[in-house]
């Protein structure tokens, strides 16, 4: 009995999770504009998608800052913990609770304070200052990422290294690197998903005349969305779920390989 109402409940959870998401990709290829009715199969919305300039510039622009953002969030993260290995533990336990602070703070809180810290200095908002603002929030998760993978034992080997004559940048690269690898691609992909997945501190920081595809979507909802924005959702989890699949066989090909 106990695992029958385990099984369901966890049908119940997945069917809640995914039958939201499996009903916007049927809504997409709807030949109608009503939700509430499928009049028949047809792609005139993913023509429509293709043809909006509007949407994808959208498109665009998140990707593009999304990559350029996590990019520089992985590096300046990268490097700060390296500096941090190198303080006293009264400074680093400072500067850690300060990195903290954005993800404890709410989203509208740091995304009024950037916005204010631009108006402050002049600088008009676009592109620029929403790539500042996520390259801000991004620094703490890759912090947080790339810290726990720089233990003593990585410092031992370095030492050890310079020890029989390596140049300090050949003993980063071929064993510091290599150790902090993990954390920094671990890193690297939770800033651009919360690039991608940001909506309030980029409508704080966006300015007129600029959207991301979470922006573009709320101004949709005051007016009615159009099943365009379906079919964009539709692409944008069909190559995230390919992506997850490439990922888990390449991780099971190469566990086989290290077991044999």
């Amino acid at each position: 009995m106990k695992k029958t109402i385990s099984t369901l409940y966890i049908a119940l959870v997945m069917l809640f999770l995914y039958l939201p998401i499996a009903a916007l990709i049927v809504l997409s290829f709807n030949e109608s504009k009503s939700m509430a009715n499928f009049s028949g199969f047809s792609l005139q919305w993913y023509e429509e998608l293709f043809r909006s300039r509007m949407l994808m510039q959208a498109v665009g622009n998140t990707f593009s800052i999304a990559i350029i953002s996590s990019v520089a969030a992985t590096v300046i993260g990268t490097l700060a913990v390296l500096g941090l290995s190198n303080m006293k533990k009264k400074s680093q336990d400072i500067i850690l609770a300060a990195n903290n602070i954005p993800m404890l703070n709410a989203d509208i809180v740091t995304g009024l304070s950037l916005m204010l810290c631009f108006i402050m200095l002049r600088l008009p908002l676009g592109y620029g200052t929403i790539l500042f603002a996520h390259i801000t929030f991004s620094i703490p998760y890759v912090v947080l990422s790339v810290r726990p993978r720089l233990n003593r034992n990585t410092d031992r080997l370095f030492e050890a290294a310079l020890d029989l004559g390596a140049s300090r940048g050949y003993a980063f690269r071929k064993i510091v690197l290599p150790e902090l690898k993990p954390g920094i691609l671990s890193g690297f992909l939770l800033a651009f998903t919360m690039s991608v997945d940001d909506f309030i501190i980029t409508y704080f920081n966006k300015g007129e005349g600029i959207n991301t595809i979470s922006t573009i979507i709320y101004s949709q909802v005051k007016v009615g969305i159009r099943p365009s924005l379906f079919a964009l959702s539709t692409i944008i989890f069909v190559v995230a779920f390919a992506a997850l699949i490439v990922v888990n066989r390449n991780s099971d090909r190469n566990e086989v390989a290290f077991n044999l």
